[in-house]
């Protein structure tokens, strides 16, 4: 069955957008196979880090399925953990996060340049750098399905001058590309409902998420057995109970709040551990690397930046916390879910579609230590609703955010886009 999300004017535009419910969907048909097989599609992203720990899985799918598919971002380490190969290869470009005109102009030639030597039929684009500079590029070299993903929205946390200027940007995207998606329901309605997308133009695949999660990788019965070595290499002792954080270390990840309300823990004695895992973004490199740097004043602090595998850290953790101040969804939930971990979250977009409060988590006020600290109290003071938490969790991402059912739903997407393409290219004829 396929329910149809922003339908309306499909009779007028040809645009489909479609929310899979089927779970049991794992394989694309026949018919949409070959209407995919040997297409060339971009993938874009701002950087590496975000290509790799949230699109590695679903790139690797389009190969297999057949696209010949090429990844363009940054260079960044991370980058030598995809398969790179037949049917999958890189192109670096140097897209710059922030506001640099000199930098972007250099980046969109570039995007022009390889759009009109590789003659892509599909580009599609996340992050929002990534987003406006190949939806220009894009329109000007007349791809013909254009696609951009929204994860989440820059402008919700910005003032002045830059809000602006990062929404008209994702207007920009929305009206220069064939359609868009966002990550989760509670996003696409913020878009529509700030005039940013037309609702007849984005739509949501399968429950949300911009993936959905690996279940053969994100296993803790697959990690169980390593679970008191990786205890043991950070010094944190069997009885601890484990926070992790997941993701850039930054103001607007909520580390700051996350870092005081385990400081508030630790000073009342609490049996608990803190890890950080994700590389250092520019405002928060002086403070872990200042003397007084959290992980020297606080011994139960583990700042271990990226990792390539955070699963093995999640088989160790009790509560994951995303304090986040802006979330498209937050794709770490639903890999701590895999592994039956609850998550202490901000009742923002997004993550209330990732977190159901009181069933596989809890959310709180962001910006609020203290509503955060008295959450994190709450699971440490009370194993049984923890343990709860986890199951609930785990069956809920098994049902819907599989990777297998979201990447099928997106491939159902390119397979119907192609054809609605040619067929009215045959239809000018």
């Amino acid at each position: 069955m396929q329910t149809l999300i922003a339908a309306e004017g499909f009779f007028r535009t040809g645009l489909l957008f479609a929310v899979s419910t089927e779970s049991s969907a794992r394989k694309v048909d026949v018919g949409k196979k070959s209407a995919i097989e040997g297409v060339k599609v971009a993938r874009i992203s701002t950087i590496s880090y975000f290509a790799v720990s949230q699109l590695k899985n679903q790139i690797e799918c389009l190969r297999d399925q057949g696209m010949q598919v090429a990844l363009i971002c940054s260079e960044g380490p991370e980058l030598s953990n995809v398969r790179f190969g037949a049917g999958l290869s890189y192109v670096a470009v140097d897209l710059a996060r922030d506001f640099s005109p000199a930098k972007d102009l250099v980046a969109l030639f570039l995007l022009i340049r390889i759009f009109r030597q590789y003659r892509f039929a599909i580009v599609h684009s996340t992050t929002p750098k990534a987003g406006l500079l190949t939806a220009i590029s894009g329109f000007i070299c007349r791809v013909p399905v254009r696609l951009h993903t929204f994860t989440g929205q820059r402008w919700a946390t910005l003032k002045g001058a830059m809000h602006w200027l990062s929404r008209i940007s994702d207007k920009v995207i929305a009206r220069l590309n064939t359609c868009c998606y966002a990550d989760s329901v509670s996003q696409r309605e913020l878009l529509i409902r700030k005039k940013i997308v037309p609702a007849r133009k984005i739509g949501v695949i399968g429950k949300g998420s911009l993936a959905g999660v690996d279940l053969d990788r994100f296993s803790r019965a697959k990690w169980a057995s390593s679970a008191a070595e990786t205890r043991r290499n950070l010094s944190i002792s069997d009885s601890s109970k484990v926070i992790l954080f997941i993701g850039r270390i930054t103001g607007d990840k909520g580390i700051g709040e996350l870092l005081s309300a385990f400081g508030q823990l630790s000073n009342l004695d609490y049996d608990a551990d803190l890890v950080l895992l994700g590389p250092l973004d520019p405002d928060y490199e002086g403070i872990f690397s200042h003397a007084s740097r959290p992980t020297a004043t606080n011994p139960r602090i583990h700042y271990l930046g990226y990792r390539d595998c955070p699963e093995r850290y999640l088989a160790i953790t009790d509560v994951l916390c995303l304090p986040s101040y802006r979330e498209g969804f937050g794709t770490v939930v639903i890999e701590a879910a895999a592994m039956a971990v609850p998550t202490v979250g901000t009742k923002i977009t997004g993550l209330c579609d990732a977190i159901v409060d009181g069933v596989t988590g809890i959310l709180v006020p962001p910006r609020n230590e203290t509503a955060l600290f008295n959450a994190l109290r709450r699971l440490l003071e009370n194993p049984e609703l923890l343990s709860k938490l986890g199951s609930e969790a785990r069956a809920r991402c098994i049902t819907d955010f599989d990777a297998k059912l979201i990447n099928c739903g997106l491939l159902d997407e390119y397979a119907r886009l192609l054809q609605h393409h040619f067929s009215r290219k045959r239809r000018r004829k």
